[in-house]
């Protein structure tokens, strides 16, 4: 196939099973697209915009042509093109997810640094839901702040609760307090910086790209997919590295280091989540589907006036 052929937004992997999306989210969830400066960024943008419109500058290969496209996919917004914040990106949630569960795990015994980790940790991901929402539906600065205040309240209470009620528990079992707190944080603050897909509904089209109108239900099985995603992207670190921890500091060469406890835990939960970001964003397609027959009624009645019984599924971005 030749440059001038190319088609720039075919998936390069099958993205019907789980492991063709698992390639394609390996790919743009690299962390050393996070380094690359803007211009760089700017210049794969321009390369994949110029393929779409059929005018690949010459020379250009097919190896470049995929690359682009991956830094393109990493960088920009699926649904608007616009550059998305460093820290929102996928491609970032490694250096910083590690960081951040490192050192909520190694910080749970006191009240104190409970609340400062769960508070960072909670200002991290609604940034990231910000960034990676679904951007046909639109959300204001009061109901981002909304989103915002309310997630943390429910990690810094779910945390807090624990913490207190596992003081006579065994200490595995306050280990695993922060990963609660980050579970029930996200079943808050995900649907709450998407409200509006649920208020409204998202726009959801046929095949071939045609918008046929917005779905509440739609948007709740979105919502609901990404909610499971990103539990299950931080659940092996925070439930397995405490047990792991747990062990070592057994042995006596583990006790002499303590001050080396947080930066090994960091480069641990970093190794897990290597492989959970891009394994959790491939449980489910991103451009998911719907039976029509599962819609709201007048919306299945507008399908079915205007395309009879052609169109049997719709299909939307569900987000990351």
């Amino acid at each position: 196939m030749s440059a001038t052929s190319f088609d720039i937004d075919a998936p390069r992997w099958d993205q019907s099973t789980f492991m063709g999306r698992l390639k394609h989210f390996f790919n743009i969830t690299d962390c050393t697209t996070a380094l690359l400066p803007d211009s760089r960024l700017d210049e794969a943008k321009a390369l994949v915009e110029s393929c779409r419109a059929g005018s690949v500058p010459p020379g250009t290969s097919e190896e470049q042509l995929h690359y682009a496209k991956k830094l393109y996919d990493s960088a920009f917004h699926p649904d608007t093109g616009d550059r998305m914040n460093l820290i929102g990106r996928m491609s970032f949630q490694v250096p910083g997810g590690m960081a951040i569960t490192g050192c909520m795990l190694q910080f749970y015994r006191t009240v104190p640094a409970v609340v400062f980790w769960q508070w960072v940790n909670q200002s991290f991901n609604a940034l990231v839901n910000y960034t990676n929402r679904n951007a046909a539906s639109p959300i204001t600065p009061n109901q981002i702040g909304v989103a915002y205040l309310t997630a943390t309240s429910t990690a810094l209470a779910t945390a807090v609760g624990l913490n207190l009620y596992t003081k006579k528990a065994p200490p595995l079992v306050a280990r695993w307090v922060p990963f609660a707190a980050v579970a029930a944080a996200n079943c808050v603050n995900i649907p709450m910086m998407r409200q509006q897909e649920i208020l409204n509904g998202i726009a959801v089209t046929d095949e071939n790209g045609n918008k046929l109108g917005h779905s509440k239900k739609a948007a709740t099985k979105g919502i609901t997919q990404v909610i499971v995603s990103r539990i299950t992207m931080a659940a092996p670190g925070m439930i397995i590295l405490p047990i792991i921890m747990q062990r070592l500091e057994r042995y006596k060469f583990m006790q002499r280091i303590t001050y080396l406890h947080g930066p090994i835990q960091v480069m641990m939960v970093g190794v897990f989540l290597v492989f959970m970001v891009p394994a959790a964003c491939s449980l489910f397609p991103q451009r998911c589907s719907m039976a029509v027959s599962k819609l709201e009624p007048e919306l299945r009645e507008t399908i079915a006036s205007r395309y009879g019984e052609s169109v049997q599924y719709v299909y939307f971005n569900k987000g990351l």
